[in-house]
């Protein structure tokens, strides 16, 4: 397993997150190819109301401790409630509503 699997698995199983995303940007740093040892964490959650930015960061910092003893260089956390993704990023453009059909993928 992968440590961005193991890192994903994790705050899964620790976070009740409403968007996850996990980057590997090891490629941007002086490591050899395929490494897995620079994370950027992205989390957005209800989980994080009412907390400070540290005890946020403490929460993923508990969660992912055993990675962060020997197999994560560096891990960049940005964490942000649901009103607080909302007030940085906007609300996603809606889908548009389904027409029906057979299922078939022909036009």
């Amino acid at each position: 397993m992968t440590v961005q699997s193991v890192i994903e698995q994790k705050l899964a199983a620790g976070i009740h997150a409403k968007h996850m995303d996990v980057v590997n940007e090891s490629s941007n740093h002086n490591v050899p190819p395929g490494s897995e040892s620079h994370f950027k964490v992205v989390l957005v959650s209800e989980d994080f109301a009412d907390k400070k930015l540290l005890q946020r960061h403490r929460m993923i910092n508990e969660i992912l401790a055993d990675e962060l003893k020997d197999k994560i260089h560096a891990l960049a956390i940005h964490t942000y409630t649901e009103s607080e993704w909302k007030d940085a990023n906007g609300d996603a453009p809606m889908s548009p509503p389904c027409q029906g059909g057979d299922g078939s993928l022909s036009p």
